[in-house]
């Protein structure tokens, strides 16, 4: 079998698709940001978010429909997971920092692991075992253990814990199935991401805030155009490549999005990064590379073996 479609070749470019797909939602906190500040406040941003990428693709859900029907109830679960997980995410950016809203979203590679060892007997090898370590002391680090139990202290903190939980179940889901395309997973993760994020904005936990005005929303349709230039791509990538992965290896790769949403939160919103920050980063991109490099370091230090 040529190179280009052996299994290995595959999971290659599932990981690179998956990695970009971070390095994407690692830019994704500065258009909403921006929104934020031009008038579409707090969880509307997220219901602009989903809505522009969702109008996008009606044309395309309405030609495709049989297709989708024919998916089956797997799809709208994964849908539900993945759409409701990145909604919770989404508004955790607007109501907490950046950098807690990315490290505690990234505890996911751990849920994901020990849901694929639950759900679909995958094993939990060594290398995984590191990332784990390597994750946790990372987001201990960043939450700040030598000042107690580092619970979640705000609302966005909380929304990140659920949106991280919800994308490993989502990550589990897509390796399990086995019917859909990634057109159809992108089509119904924006579809309930957008009913969930309107949930969000109506619920008591957004506060009393109104929905924005029309003027506010054509002045910021620019802004609206780019975050579904950046997200539709990012999405896809994710859907294409998690099926080829281990679920943990999918969260681990996407902990790209750590070190660029902390570097940018850091340039551009004046958001802090002391040693806190950089050790917390540093231990979790370790846990991102630990698949990758643990094999050459075992061979180099038990060679042989």
């Amino acid at each position: 079998m040529p190179v280009l479609f052996s299994n290995q070749s595959i999971e290659i470019r599932a990981s690179l698709a998956v990695a970009y797909s971070g390095i994407a939602w690692g830019l994704f906190w500065i258009p909403l940001r921006f929104m934020d500040r031009a008038g579409i406040t707090d969880a509307w941003a997220t219901v602009l978010f989903y809505a522009i990428p969702l109008v996008a693709f009606i044309p395309w859900i309405i030609i495709n429909w049989q297709r989708i029907w024919r998916c089956g109830w797997s799809l709208h679960f994964i849908g539900i997971a993945a759409g409701g997980s990145l909604a919770f995410y989404s508004d955790a950016l607007l109501y907490t920092e950046v950098v807690r809203a990315l490290v505690i979203f990234y505890l996911t590679p751990v849920w994901s692991m020990l849901l694929a060892r639950i759900v679909l007997g995958e094993a939990i090898t060594p290398p995984r075992v590191v990332a784990i370590v390597f994750g946790i002391a990372g987001l201990l680090v960043i939450l700040g253990v030598d000042q107690g139990v580092p619970w979640p202290r705000n609302v966005g903190d909380w929304m990140a814990l659920i949106s991280g939980l919800g994308w490993a179940v989502a990550a589990v889901l897509l390796r399990k199935d086995d019917g859909s395309r990634s057109m159809e997973i992108s089509a119904v993760y924006l579809f309930y991401g957008f009913i969930v994020a309107v949930i969000l904005a109506i619920s008591p936990v957004a506060g009393e805030i109104e929905p924005p005005d029309w003027p506010t929303v054509i002045d910021i349709l620019p802004w609206s155009i780019l975050i579904a230039l950046l997200v539709i791509p990012g999405a896809y990538a994710a859907f294409w490549g998690a099926p080829h992965l281990n679920p943990g290896l999918v969260g681990l790769l996407m902990m790209t999005e750590i070190s660029v949403g902390v570097v940018t939160a850091a340039i551009w919103a004046n958001e802090p990064f002391g040693v806190r920050e950089l050790a917390g980063v540093t231990l979790i991109t370790l846990a991102g590379l630990s698949e990758f490099i643990y094999m050459p370091i075992r061979r180099l230090l038990f060679p042989g073996r």
